[in-house]
């Protein structure tokens, strides 16, 4: 099973309890006596196994979540016929409704968490009456187990609700992240607005100053300065107008990493190439890769650009750097490594730029590759 170790672990616990829960059903109901008439054997074929399958419907949920409904439903019809069986056939076979009651709650609970709130209020009620009505019709009133149902069933349901609430709240992360995205992507379209038309300004100036220089070389200068202008706001007006955090849907690094850099050269580790990232570690990491190669189309002559990421000792490390810095550029004190800096440290990382080798310059970001710190739901 893919994801997170969190929620491997999870799924691991859940189907253990499952299978705990088929094993006490077997073991209350081995003093059960044989049903009787003519439905005798077909109950006694299929009757003991509505836990089995109950368990086996709970557990494909996560599968396909997009099924919660389907999958309750049945579970749900499973159990209340086990009940009806129990309640209306002599001495049917009187199966322990363990694991047809946690299937139940499993069910009940991922669709308090997904399901719009009409629907999820449903199968919350239909979900009460089946775990409470099973045990009263099988065991009697003066059993324990309607009494553990119901509590087990209000279990379920707060844990739901608390799972609701943790997803509301990270898809409100998600807003805010693309939102403040959405700002830097703003100022950022104002400094390249501005640096472009500044260019273009002083070489209209420099060709009026002196009149012996050449007109042509000075247009086609313009030229080239509006066309890179034009293509550099078209692409940050792009990721404005999208609803989406990355021009890529893609959460993994590599992807993330070669939509980011264009034409530059990327060279990406064969252990990182899968690494999956949250969603506002992929906006970050996208955005510094942006920003440190605007900065080396803004300030230097570089002949090379090069972007490569890498796994080291705990950290994906990423790393920018060109070799064609010119004196004077722009530091650790411009806008655009400070906002650089502040996106990976609030990852939990650091950020490095500086000259580096012959007249090179290089960023480097690293952040830890452990993402359980951050918001990122339940």
């Amino acid at each position: 099973m893919t994801g997170t170790p969190a929620r491997r672990s999870v799924f691991v616990a859940e189907v253990g309890a499952l299978l705990v829960a088929v094993v006490v059903d077997a073991v209350l109901a081995v003093d059960g006596d044989g049903p009787r008439g003519l439905l005798g054997p077909l109950l006694a074929m299929v009757v003991p196994y509505a836990g089995e399958a109950a368990a086996v419907l709970a557990v494909l949920r996560r599968r396909f979540p997009r099924r919660i409904e389907l999958l309750a439903g049945a579970v749900i019809v499973l159990s209340l016929a086990g009940t009806a069986v129990a309640g209306l056939v002599e001495r049917a076979p009187v199966r322990p409704p363990v694991t047809e009651v946690l299937a139940v709650l499993l069910l009940a609970a991922a669709g308090c968490r997904r399901l719009p709130p009409a629907r999820a209020a449903v199968f919350a009620t239909a979900a009460c009456v089946t775990v409470v009505l099973a045990p009263i019709v099988r065991y009697g009133l003066d059993s324990l187990f309607p009494v553990a149902a119901a509590l087990a069933w209000g279990a379920a349901m707060v844990l739901g609700l608390i799972m609701r609430d943790a997803d509301a709240r990270h898809r409100r992360e998600l807003e805010r992240v693309r939102s403040d995205d959405r700002l830097q992507l703003a100022r950022d379209l104002h400094d390249l607005v501005a640096h472009h038309v500044t260019g273009i300004v002083v070489r209209t100036r420099a060709a009026q100053a002196v009149p012996s220089h050449d007109p042509a070389e000075v247009y086609d200068e313009i030229e080239q300065a509006a066309a890179e202008a034009l293509t550099a706001t078209r692409g940050l007006v792009g990721v404005l107008r999208s609803d989406d955090p990355l021009p890529s849907p893609s959460l993994v690094l590599g992807d993330v990493v070669r939509a980011a850099a264009g034409d530059a050269s990327v060279h990406i580790a064969a252990d990182v190439e899968a690494f999956p990232l949250p969603p506002q570690v992929s906006v970050a990491l996208h955005r510094v890769v942006m920003e440190a190669l605007t900065n080396a189309r803004r300030h230097s002559r570089a002949a090379v650009v090069r972007v490569s990421a890498r796994s080291e000792q705990g950290e994906l490390v990423l790393e920018v750097d060109n070799d064609g810095v010119l004196p004077g550029a722009p530091g650790g004190g411009g806008h655009g490594v400070t906002g650089m800096t502040e996106r990976i440290a609030a990852l939990g990382g650091e950020l490095t730029a500086g000259p580096h080798g012959d007249g090179g310059w290089r960023v480097t970001a690293r952040i830890p590759d452990d993402f359980d710190g951050l918001p990122r739901g339940i």
